[in-house]
């Protein structure tokens, strides 16, 4: 079955996992910042956004994964080809490597069982490359099907085509997974530091409760608190995108 990398169904799981998050994140919020039921009830539209920042969330993650997936392919396709096999058979022998590497609904393998049932019904090995580069909107995965399409039109040399594009996306994948693992200390540190404002708040209000308690339950309290909230979400958002690389 073709992928649609531009939509993703939450399982029933995810659904309760997400909606959870979403409503202990709002009751947190008016906890900490308003502990009023008024506020409480005007932010029950928030998971829906909350849901909405979750699925491009994990279309992006699946998308990546796809695209560390693909250099595996290609690799089981390059060997397949310098063993002799023909690119369609050697897209059958890659197929079969796939499966001995990932779990059967695993995106790249679902991709290379697709591309083989097409090359059945004599749907060209090219054309099938190019359409899996437009769905996905990877980039890696659309720069070698556009190289791949052209090589195999033209006549040009498929073997070092492949070989050419596997050690290019090799290098730029290795360079991800370590500029990945340079920002891991990063961002978990940025995580703590954006934590800090409301633990300092939470243990305020159970060392001191009377800290605190003029800015709740009135409008001047619940303003200022909105300006608070406002820009503590702000400085979050700056700090994901600091850390947010992409090479």
């Amino acid at each position: 079955m073709k992928q649609n990398y531009d939509e993703y169904h939450f399982t029933k799981r995810e659904i309760l996992k997400y909606l959870s998050q979403s409503f202990f994140l709002c009751g947190m919020v008016n906890y900490l910042f308003y502990k009023n039921v008024w506020v409480f009830l005007l932010m029950i539209p928030l998971p829906v956004f909350y849901m909405k920042w979750k699925k491009k969330q994990l279309m992006r993650e699946r998308r990546k994964k796809l695209n560390y997936q693909f250099k595996d392919a290609l690799n089981a396709l390059s060997v397949a080809v310098q063993a002799g096999y023909s690119i369609e058979n050697a897209v059958s022998a890659c197929t079969r490597d796939l499966e001995r590497l990932y779990d059967r609904n695993t995106d790249i393998l679902e991709e290379f069982h697709y591309i083989e049932s097409q090359q059945s019904v004599s749907v060209p090995v090219e054309e099938l490359f190019l359409d899996l580069g437009e769905r996905s909107k990877v980039e890696d995965i659309e720069n070698f099907a556009s190289v791949f399409y052209t090589a195999k039109r033209t006549g040009g040399d498929l073997d070092k085509v492949i070989q050419k594009v596997t050690r290019m996306l090799g290098d730029k994948i290795d360079v991800k997974k370590e500029i990945e693992t340079t920002l891991a200390a990063k961002k978990s540190e940025q995580f703590i530091m954006s934590m800090m404002p409301a633990g300092i708040i939470l243990y305020l209000q159970i060392t001191s409760p009377g800290f605190l308690s003029v800015l709740y339950g009135n409008p001047f309290g619940i303003c200022a608190m909105t300006v608070c909230v406002a820009i503590y979400g702000a400085a979050y958002w700056m700090g994901r995108k600091i850390v947010d690389i992409e090479v």
